[in-house]
């Protein structure tokens, strides 16, 4: 019995993963969904998984888990490297016209200063550090 509710939690992890990488649809909606920091928790849970239960696991279990890491690290690196065109216009190029535009909203409204200074702690709080597989 524990074998088999290891077996699903790993499954269940892994498949939020690989949705939350675009690689598998939502079920209820059916769309795909991009959000790779989500994605990173799942693998990261997977991984302290693996370690906190190493020498603890069956062969079958151990091979279970060690093969579901190793896809969804490979389908990670996959995802952030080559981003979907779609991804490339909401991810990257929306946040960065997101900012000119408030600027130039701000210089309209004649509040150039109050419209500089809030940019720039925007752009130290999006700064981030991520962990590369």
């Amino acid at each position: 019995m524990t074998t088999a509710l290891f077996a699903h939690l790993v499954m269940q992890q892994s498949n939020m993963a690989m949705m939350l990488l675009g690689k598998v649809a939502h079920p209820e909606t059916g769309k795909t969904i991009k959000d790779f920091e989500a994605a990173k928790l799942f693998i990261d849970q997977l991984e302290m998984i693996e370690t906190k239960t190493k020498g603890n696991l069956n062969k079958d279990e151990a091979t279970l888990l060690k093969q579901n890491l190793m896809n969804l690290r490979l389908a990670f690196v996959q995802a952030v490297e080559s981003p979907s065109p779609a991804q490339v216009v909401a991810g990257g190029s929306n946040k960065e016209t997101k900012l000119p535009e408030s600027g130039k909203t701000g210089q309209g409204t004649q509040a150039a200063p109050e419209g500089a200074s809030p940019s720039a702690p925007d752009d130290e709080h999006r700064k981030k550090f991520t962990k590369k597989y």
